[in-house]
């Protein structure tokens, strides 16, 4: 399944919750789902695999990743002695892309992935294009000389999509920001339910 393309605010009015890594609209003006049959579609109860497979696509659509990634991160977080849905949570926060839009250098995360894809970024002072590249402990990135000339970057820094979490030191001299601690489970920036992803992926691995 390819990286999702389509209208955004679309998949925020299905899910019935904001992305910020996906867009910086809000579905709250329109809430219910989209189609000519939105509102009808909040009556009843979804079903169990439809609640998973909701917080499921949460993340798939906020950090952007297609099921094959989504699937890859989730094989990884079960390697780990500590509970899956933290660890998934802290792998998918731990992107690159996902780093540069939570330190305030890009809007979304689509934003970041192609500042990152087009050489416009440094990790520890060197050149990087790999938007998938997991942040260690201590690693600083931030725009190159030539990524903090882009009038997108510099509109950002001063009105960024969120505020930034305490686990990304900033250096607003250097304009560069590092990685001070792992984040932990309930660092996604909207609600999510991990036992459900977690439950969603355990008969489908």
């Amino acid at each position: 399944m390819s990286r999702y393309t389509g209208p955004r605010l679309k998949v925020l009015r299905a899910l019935g919750v904001d992305l910020p890594g996906l867009s910086r609209k809000s579905m709250q003006e329109r809430a219910q789902p989209p189609g000519q049959h939105g509102a009808k579609k909040n009556a009843g109860r979804k079903s169990e695999f439809g609640l998973q497979l909701m917080e499921k696509q949460k993340l798939r659509y906020n950090y952007g990743l297609t099921e094959r990634q989504l699937r890859r991160v989730v094989t990884d977080a079960k390697k780990d002695r500590g509970a899956t849905g933290d660890k998934l949570v802290e792998l998918l926060e731990r992107r690159l892309d996902n780093l540069v839009f939570r330190a305030g250098f890009a809007p979304t995360i689509p934003a970041a992935r192609q500042l990152v894809s087009h050489g416009k970024f440094q990790l520890n002072g060197k050149r990087v294009t790999i938007p998938s590249i997991r942040i260690r402990i201590g690693d600083s990135f931030g725009p190159s000389d030539e990524g903090k000339k882009i009038d997108l970057v510099r509109a950002t820094l001063e009105a960024p999509a969120l505020d930034r979490p305490e686990w990304i030191a900033y250096d607003p001299a250097t304009q560069t920001a590092r990685l001070s601690h792992l984040p932990d489970g309930d660092s996604a920036p909207f609600p999510l339910d991990l036992q459900r992803v977690v439950e969603y992926y355990a008969t489908r691995m």
